[in-house]
């Protein structure tokens, strides 16, 4: 469904506020955020977040496909956006991924960091609130929609905090980690809910678990083979903001997203070639890459590779040109 109408901006910090909050939401964010806190933060912190994300998305995205509630109707609403608009609404995903990440991110850090914790609750309540509101304004979702994703998430986030440090020491030392964190994802890519129209949840959801994937992977093999590059002294407590420090901070974030980068365009490339050839098609039919048999590997090897890149070529990488 395409978005006809016209608007006109009367206020543009709204505008350009709530469309930043709702990039908040999107690739854009997963694919620097969550590298980041484990090249400059601290390895169990992205760790957490990486396991509540994943499996607090898997559920909100099959959950749109199941109950099937329709977005708001335009008009009277103004679609600001075009690409999730063939998507269901309830719950907001948006909704339960910022408050997933926001809100597993101060749990995670407020034992191992000396700074206040209503300050850090502040900024988790405003980060999620704001992409909370986006959806509102950008007339993607309707208020039971955001409400019902903030509230599945802090749901699934207190019934998998018990569980984290078992989850976690799991992950890093059973010797079956890495069959499992790729065969249960791929298992639920490939019977992921099916709809009478093509609809981007399924391979956002592939992209999700592919990337969560990789990144698992690349935990357990640092645990196994290599010494923890980073720590969370890479930070100092209380996130000090002085400059020698953010040169190496900077360094290293800039030269990882553009490793990270570089790996998900030569994989995306490299793996839609072959599946081009394999099933016919030619790499640009856009129709042909929505089929099951190819968005499913397409977009799980692609990812899983820029979750292993980020965790486990580019702290090597950092190592070997002296950023630790």
């Amino acid at each position: 469904q395409a978005c006809t109408q016209k608007y006109i901006v009367k206020n543009y910090f709204y505008y350009y506020l709530f469309k930043f909050s709702a990039a908040l939401g999107e690739e854009i964010f997963y694919i620097t955020f969550l590298p980041f806190t484990y090249w400059n933060i601290d390895h169990s912190v992205s760790r957490r977040m990486i396991i509540v994300w994943s499996i607090v998305m898997y559920i909100g995205q099959v959950s749109k496909d199941i109950l099937k509630w329709p977005r708001p109707l335009s008009p009277p609403v103004v679609k600001l956006e075009m690409r999730t608009n063939a998507e269901y609404g309830m719950p907001s995903t948006h909704a339960m991924a910022a408050t997933a990440i926001s809100f597993s991110f101060f749990i995670a850090t407020m034992n191992l960091y000396k700074y206040p914790l209503e300050l850090g609750l502040a900024a988790a309540f405003v980060f999620s609130t704001l992409v909370c509101l986006s959806r509102l304004y950008t007339g993607m979702h309707t208020v039971l929609d955001v409400i019902g994703g903030a509230l599945i998430s802090a749901v699934l986030l207190v019934l998998l905090y018990p569980a984290w440090d078992t989850i976690d020491h799991l992950l890093l030392t059973s010797p079956f980690c890495p069959l499992f964190s790729i065969v249960v994802p791929l298992v639920l890519c490939y019977n992921y809910p099916k709809l009478d129209y093509y609809s981007p949840t399924r391979g956002d959801t592939t992209t999700i678990l592919g990337a969560a994937a990789g990144a698992t992977v690349g935990f357990w093999l640092n645990n196994k083979y290599a010494a923890s590059a980073y720590t969370s002294e890479s930070v100092q407590p209380g996130f000090p903001l002085v400059t020698s420090a953010m040169v190496f901070v900077l360094a290293r974030f800039f030269v990882g997203i553009l490793v990270v980068l570089l790996t998900r365009w030569l994989m995306k490339s490299m793996v839609l070639g072959v599946l081009g050839y394999r099933y016919k098609f030619p790499i640009r039919d856009l129709e042909a890459r929505r089929r099951l048999e190819v968005e499913v590997p397409y977009k799980f090897v692609t990812y899983s590779s820029v979750g292993f890149t980020a965790t486990v070529i580019v702290p090597l990488l950092h190592e070997l040109l002296g950023l630790l």
